[in-house]
């Protein structure tokens, strides 16, 4: 009875966390890249047309995103669709807000369902529902949309970063989970023949989705080969089959290794990537990127404090045992993890929207990371410490999940979409075939339009999305 209850409150906090979410999501102004790649624009049209970048590899072509196939695809079929279908319920308007909020609150519900199935099954412990919704809670409090979202956040304020950056890293743990449970189990990869077939689909997708899922599974791979040394080093004798990393394993690794240097490489034919620095500046500039990220707010730093006490505790108050030295073992692996990937970050080149490189979507998968060694490590002592020092831990966890709702509560959101709801009535209602509307915010764009002639492309999207019944201009001079 009192699991019950406590598993029936734990659902409610969730619903709730998931409504507080859905509506600072649905306050979220739409961003300038939005009806570019949508539409799309011409310079993106040749990614649609060449997927997989032959172009690049057979005839040397240059093109705007030439490994982000599947993100241009997604985005452009859910914008033009999912709006036109949710205006049976509401204005055309509205229904690009709804739409908006809806993907960003469904992606981060799959990341925190994934993360907390990751939890529950490398924290060592009974493997049960009341496990599941136990770590489901300790992580809800993590995933900001408004107090520590830029600091912190996983999915984006700006919907195309998280068609773009989040959804590749959901389809990442996603791909990676049958992986993650061999390896938990020490048991060989055991998988059918379709199942392997859908993972290697679900790999393509992956590879050619962007630069960061991509990036994840280059870390990944040094981390695995040194998992692999270590293991031969202490067997004192080489051999292939280790454990879970043997047979399919190997086999499915070296697939998903492929596709991602094939889309690494010609990713560097990218017009969009911006040559202004040489690799020697671009370390120069991680230390002040990382200071900058460190100190933006008090979230990430305190999330950084607890996975720093967690394993002074579990050595102080956790006899020795083989749980016990895996949940160590596995903190250890996410900090070299993020270590690699900031060290590798000058690699991924220059942009000026991140003049430091390190920022909350670039570091994404190491944000990932914190998380589940926050949640494995906190469940981890939940499960086994005992008496008083377990209350009080119980108690600690509890203020600690606090102060990240209170901010994700208190915070408000740093901008809004009411400025620009006001431009879009203003287009719709006009009768003038060139609109004047307000210059105080900025509308499917990133800047003020001074020329209507930019917005060409932003007023056939309004118009495909029945916001105006004709294609219109609009400045704002």
């Amino acid at each position: 009875m009192n699991k019950r209850y406590w598993l029936g409150l734990s659902v409610v906090l969730i619903v709730l966390d998931i409504i507080l979410t859905y509506w600072h999501n649905y306050q979220l102004p739409l961003d300038g890249d939005l009806v570019h790649i949508v539409l799309p624009a011409p310079y993106y049209a040749k990614v649609l047309e060449d997927p997989f970048g032959w172009g690049v590899l057979t005839k040397n072509e240059a093109y705007a995103a030439t490994n982000r196939f599947f993100a241009h695809a997604s985005m452009s079929l859910y914008w033009k669709q999912v709006p036109r279908l949710l205006q049976h319920f509401t204005s055309p308007i509205n229904s690009l807000y709804i739409a908006s909020a809806l993907f960003n609150t469904a992606v981060q519900i799959l990341i925190l369902v994934i993360l907390a199935a990751y939890v529950r099954l490398g924290a060592r412990i009974k493997s049960n529902s009341w496990n599941f919704w136990l770590g489901v809670v300790l992580m809800t409090p993590l995933f900001q949309t408004a107090g520590f979202a830029e600091q912190m956040g996983i999915v984006n304020h700006a919907i195309t970063y998280s068609f773009f950056y989040a959804l590749p890293i959901a389809l990442l743990l996603l791909m990676l989970w049958p992986f993650f449970r061999a390896a938990c189990l020490n048991q060989p990869l055991h998988l059918r023949p379709w199942q392997m077939v859908l993972l290697v689909l679900l790999m393509v997708v992956i590879a050619f989705n962007g630069p960061i899922a991509t990036a994840a599974v280059a870390v990944l791979m040094i981390c695995i080969g040194l998992y692999w040394a270590s293991q031969q080093w202490q067997h004192r004798a080489f051999r292939l089959r280790v454990g879970w990393l043997s047979g399919q394993a190997i086999s499915l690794l070296v697939i998903l290794a492929i596709f991602s240097i094939y889309s690494i490489y010609i990713g560097q034919s990218n017009i969009e990537n911006v040559n202004t620095h040489t690799l020697s500046e671009l370390y120069r500039l991680l230390p002040t990127g990382f200071q900058q990220q460190i100190t933006l707010d008090w979230g990430l730093p305190l999330l950084i404090g607890a996975l720093l006490v967690n394993p002074l505790l579990i050595r102080l108050f956790v006899p020795i045992s083989s749980e016990r030295q895996h949940i160590l073992k596995s903190l250890r692996w996410v900090g070299l993890f993020a270590v690699v990937f900031i060290l590798l970050l000058p690699f991924g080149g220059y942009r000026p929207y991140r003049p430091y490189l390190i920022r909350g979507d670039s570091i994404l998968p190491i944000l990932i990371g914190l998380f589940f060694a926050y949640g494995i490590s906190t469940l981890f002592l939940l499960g086994q410490l005992r008496g008083r020092i377990r209350a009080c831990y119980a108690v600690v966890v509890a203020l600690f999940s606090g102060a990240f709702i209170y901010a994700d509560l208190i915070i408000k959101m740093p901008y809004n979409s009411d400025c620009e709801r006001w431009a879009l009535e203003q287009i719709a209602q006009s009768p003038d075939p060139v609109v004047h509307i307000s210059p105080y915010c900025t509308l499917l764009h990133w800047s003020s339009m001074n020329d209507s002639q930019d917005s060409k492309i932003a007023g056939e999207m309004l118009h495909y999305w029945g916001v105006t019944t004709t294609a219109k201009l609009y400045d704002q001079k």
